[in-house]
């Protein structure tokens, strides 16, 4: 790769152009990284110490806000970062580990979330083995799994990218580095590793969507045997899950399950894969889920009483 590559340092173009527009996004999109940072915090924290939510799917939850900080954290402290700064760079070896991580944490919190949707299907159609199904070490298993095959699918794409020459220009029409954008600029045809990427993003997303329509499919049949009351229970259960999952899958399909492009619009709906996304998490979940609410406040409680106590 040192032989056929003369570029060691690579410039973003950003979002946009004009200065100023890049000062109101700072002040836009600062208070939505802390958000994200503070709201997932605020539940990882939750759930690690309260009683309450010791069910497998709290556990799954926790584990998904903390995907979401790490994912977000790959790409938005940078980000945020260039919109003060002239010129936008980045080393080609931190462009590469930028990438292996924006996959490794989007695929990891893509099957996170098929994981979370099997185990609302045992929680809804099988109640009375929930716990036996879902043991505490089926549940490290599949989260394993989860990062397993984030890790896997990362290896992968930058298995593709690092043969590839590059040896000029260096500017990248983007404002983080991701595949498509890297490949334009490689001294080859790049062709066959855009199939090879697409195939392998397609593969996991196909299967995820798959995944999650038939556990859905089969939870809302199931769900016509239970009463009105159980029903709307597992309803606003659900309702958080297949609202994370169509705001996940939406954007992520968008930009990689479908032939590279130049289009503008790739920047704009990247924002909202990259930077909202993760801060929504949190007000999804606990806007809609009684015992998380009741469990921040019991810990906020705890928290004030011991302050005062000093």
């Amino acid at each position: 790769m040192a032989s056929a590559n003369n570029v060691t340092e690579l410039i973003f173009t950003g979002l946009f152009q004009g200065v100023e527009v890049q000062r109101a996004c700072f002040v836009l999109f600062l208070p939505v990284y802390l958000a994200t940072l503070l709201g997932n915090g605020l539940i990882v924290l939750t759930v690690s110490v309260s009683q309450s939510l010791r069910s497998p799917m709290y556990f799954f939850l926790g584990y998904l806000s903390l995907v979401e900080i790490c994912y977000s954290s790959t790409v938005v402290p940078k980000f945020i970062a260039d919109l003060l700064a002239k010129v936008k760079t980045i080393s080609f070896k931190g462009c590469l580990a930028q990438i292996f991580c924006l996959h490794f944490f989007s695929v990891a919190e893509i099957l996170l979330l098929v994981v979370m949707a099997y185990d609302r299907y045992v929680a809804i159609c099988k109640p009375l083995h929930y716990m036996s199904i879902m043991s505490r070490q089926l549940c490290h298993m599949l989260l394993a799994s989860s990062w397993l095959g984030g890790f896997l699918h990362s290896l992968v794409q930058i298995l593709v990218t690092i043969p590839l020459p590059f040896c000029g220009p260096n500017v990248i029409d983007h404002y983080f580095c991701d595949l498509h954008p890297l490949f334009n600029l490689a001294c080859t045809n790049t062709s066959v590793e855009g199939v090879i990427v697409l195939f392998n993003s397609g593969l996991i997303s196909l299967f995820s969507f798959l995944t999650l329509l038939c556990s859905y499919v089969v939870i809302l049949l199931s769900l016509r045997n239970h009463s009105a009351k159980g029903r709307h229970k597992a309803l606003s259960t659900c309702a958080s899950h297949i609202t994370m999952v169509i705001l996940f899958f939406g954007p992520a399909t968008f930009l990689y399950v479908r032939p590279s492009s130049t289009y503008t619009e790739d920047k704009l709906v990247a924002v909202f894969f990259t930077v909202v996304t993760p801060m929504l998490n949190p007000i999804v979940y606990t806007l809609r889920n009684v015992e998380v609410k009741i469990a921040i406040k019991k810990l906020w409680g705890r928290k004030a009483n011991a302050g005062m106590g000093k």
